[in-house]
């Protein structure tokens, strides 16, 4: 005969840690969740190296600047000049202060100015290049592959900005006072038996702004400007500045060696009234 089974009661205690441990295998047995992932950034494309850019006038003063410091306190440079070969865009500011006449001996003195003709009835712009083949600059720098040095000042080295100074002369003044002596310039330079394109050999860079109709022909405020452009050349030291003083407490007067591919006439906005190409 057979007896019933009694169910057998645990204590709550025990039946408590019994189903803790069933749903601990429970769990032991789910697989591990996976830590989300974070978002990969999307694959950027290499940006393009670009060259440097063409030294403008603030970028040429700063080189200038250095090259004036380091000759100053006797620092020789060797070796290539990392600015050779460098291109170059500069825009120089002149008739500033109003019309003024070119040179009554005709020599170039690589400064542009303007100046009325007859009547008042054109404006004239001109920038004649100095003949700098025997400067000390270029005679004591050791080369004999250049046939002919051109030179361009650069006005007021100070100011590195493009325009024209807002700074007016005093009015009141007892006398014109001489401007400072040019110490910054860009020496265009010509190889022996090279290329003969370019080269002005004392001529003038002109342009002639007409009158039209009736209207009286203004000159500008603000000047008008002298664009140069080309690359920088090098020194037979390897060195794309020169800098030289006849006193130690002069400042030194610095050129860099160019080669130039355009030199244009331009009002304040940009415009174009004409320019020159080597080829």
């Amino acid at each position: 005969m057979l007896m019933p089974v009694t169910p057998v009661r645990l204590p709550v205690a025990v039946a408590a840690a019994v189903g803790l441990l069933t749903a601990a295998c429970q769990r032991d047995a789910e697989p591990p969740t996976a830590p989300p992932q974070p978002a990969q950034p999307a694959a950027r494309t290499p940006e393009p190296v670009l060259r440097d850019a063409a030294l403008d006038r603030r970028g040429l003063l700063a080189a200038v600047d250095q090259a004036a410091a380091a000759y100053a306190a006797g620092a020789a440079a060797s070796g290539q000049d990392p600015l050779a070969g460098r291109q170059f865009d500069v825009r120089l500011a002149f008739g500033c202060e109003g019309a003024e006449a070119p040179p009554a001996d005709g020599a170039g003195d690589g400064l542009a100015r303007w100046s009325w003709g007859p009547e008042r009835e054109s404006i004239r712009l001109s920038l004649t290049p100095g003949d700098w083949s025997r400067s000390a600059l270029i005679t004591g720098s050791g080369q004999a592959q250049w046939e002919a040095v051109e030179g361009f000042w650069v006005a007021r080295p100070w100011m590195t900005a493009e325009g024209c100074p807002s700074l007016r002369p005093d009015p009141l003044a007892s006398g014109p006072v001489a401007p400072s002596p040019q110490t910054v310039g860009l020496a265009a330079v010509f190889e022996t038996g090279g290329s003969r394109l370019g080269r002005r050999n004392g001529r003038a860079y002109s342009h002639a702004i007409r009158q039209a109709g009736d209207a009286p022909l203004i000159a500008l405020d603000a000047g008008y400007r002298v664009r140069l452009q080309g690359r920088v050349a090098a020194f037979p030291d390897g060195q794309a500045i020169h800098c030289r003083a006849n006193n130690p407490n002069q400042r030194p007067v610095c050129v860099a060696a160019v080669q130039l591919d355009r030199v244009a006439f331009e009002t304040p906005t940009g415009e174009t009234l004409s320019e020159w190409r080597p080829t």
